[in-house]
């Protein structure tokens, strides 16, 4: 048993046959995300023009940043397995039906915004549940490699889709891409319920949700890694959770470097990115986790002002790969650290929190992109972004939890009293 007291010793996270299914399912579903993203942006071009792209992509990230704090109630009270089941089903059935809706009808808004509610109603529930999952598959040890995994497989997908999705909208149009994605969320279905988790005992809630969000936060708050943890976790993302894709952009057009150029960049990013995640999932061990977490944020830092300012497209490739390569290996550690030191009745709001940070605020960066571009130019936005980077590596630092924290490798776990409280933990753990 581990402090957790839920997994067991276990074959290493590649070979598990168990955590690879998740994963396949994990991969399924990413690139479904994508294929049908790119599918409703394309059917609300054809349908209203590109003025109206920005109104339908708006109504499904409003829903998912509101109810994401929701989602992860959900998860920690009905399971994050059972939950994220649901969230796979219902995705499914509402995709297949809106395809064969804009097969029978020319698609419209009217057709296109209540889809994109519906689908980040579920998408707030959906995401913590599956950021929930991998403490309850395998073993404390392995959290490091299997969130490399994860990594690789949201580059994966990320690579994948857009190649799908525009193959599949050529040939068949939005129906055809809407009813590639549904096919991708029944492939994730039917994996996904072939995963097995370690059980938790059964706790009976009589609360509202609305205590339990409460109950959530002030876990966070109490606790001595998690409070500054999720600090740097929502510093570190702000800005490369969306803003920095739509500042490469601008960045490209003010240089002269043209979408091919943007292109370049951005993927040097991404194999960044995964070469990270490939590190992590090899190396099951990270010493001296938290420093690495730091040192890897004030080299992001340098990174991103260097991108504002490179004066050729070659060092801007450059320094996009080594931005990725930092910012990856942040995340893949953070993530880890998270899932190890939370206490599994509160992992599904923790990871809400955490994919708040991440995903739900960056719809309401996006403007201040534009208008920092417009009047600053880019050099000063990736100045900001650095910025950023560079304070959330001085909290990380400055914070002595932190500064120590470790994440564990293979090898023998000395089995805790159950009267001394958890590592990262300022007393016993709150109640349910």
């Amino acid at each position: 048993m581990t402090a957790h007291g839920i997994a067991v010793p276990g074959p290493p996270a590649y070979r598990d046959v168990n955590v690879l299914r998740w994963l396949a399912a994990h991969t399924a579903s990413v690139t479904g995300d994508v294929v049908y993203f790119l599918a409703l942006s394309w059917a609300a071009t054809r349908a209203a023009g590109p003025s109206q792209v920005g109104l339908v992509i708006a109504a499904g990230a409003l829903p998912r940043a509101v109810l994401m704090l929701g989602g992860g109630v959900a998860a920690d009270r009905f399971g994050p397995r059972r939950v994220a089941v649901a969230g796979d089903a219902t995705r499914c059935v509402v995709i297949l039906a809106a395809a064969a809706a804009v097969l029978l009808i020319s698609p419209n808004l009217w057709l296109l915004i209540p889809l994109a509610l519906v689908f980040g109603v579920v998408d707030a529930v959906f995401m913590p549940a599956v950021g929930a999952l991998p403490p309850r598959i395998t073993t404390p040890e392995q959290l490091a490699r299997v969130q490399g995994m994860r990594g690789l497989s949201i580059r994966l997908s990320n690579a994948v889709g857009p190649v799908l999705a525009g193959l599949v909208l050529a040939v068949g149009g939005a129906a055809s891409a809407l009813a590639a994605a549904g096919g991708l969320f029944a492939v994730s279905l039917a994996l996904l319920l072939g995963v097995r988790v370690s059980p938790l005992p059964l706790v009976r809630r009589h609360t509202s949700a609305r205590h339990d969000v409460s109950d959530g936060l002030r876990y966070i708050r109490r606790h001595r890694m998690l409070a500054p943890l999720v600090a740097v976790i929502g510093l570190s993302e702000m800005c490369f959770s969306g803003p920095v894709a739509a500042g490469l952009v601008l960045l490209a057009d003010e240089r002269g470097w043209g979408a091919a150029g943007m292109g370049w960049i951005a993927s040097a990013f991404s194999i960044g990115a995964a070469a990270a995640a490939l590190l992590l999932t090899v190396r099951a061990r990270v010493p001296r986790a938290g420093l690495v977490m730091s040192g890897a944020l004030f080299v992001t830092a340098v990174g991103a002002v260097a991108l504002g300012h490179a004066g050729s497209l070659p060092l801007a490739v450059a320094f996009g790969a080594l931005i990725g390569l930092t910012s990856g290996i942040t995340a893949t550690v953070t993530g880890a650290l998270v899932q190890t030191e939370t206490d599994p009745r509160y992992l599904g709001r923790v990871t809400s929190v955490t994919t708040l940070c991440a995903l739900g605020l960056a719809p309401v960066l996006f403007p201040l992109v534009g208008v920092t571009v417009a009047v600053w130019g880019a050099a000063a936005f990736f100045t900001v972004c650095g910025g950023i980077c560079l304070l959330a590596g001085v909290f990380g630092v400055s914070a002595p939890v932190l500064r120590r924290a470790e994440l564990r490798g293979p090898g023998p776990e000395p089995v805790p009293s159950s009267a001394t409280p958890r590592s990262g933990q300022a007393g016993p753990e709150p109640g349910p």
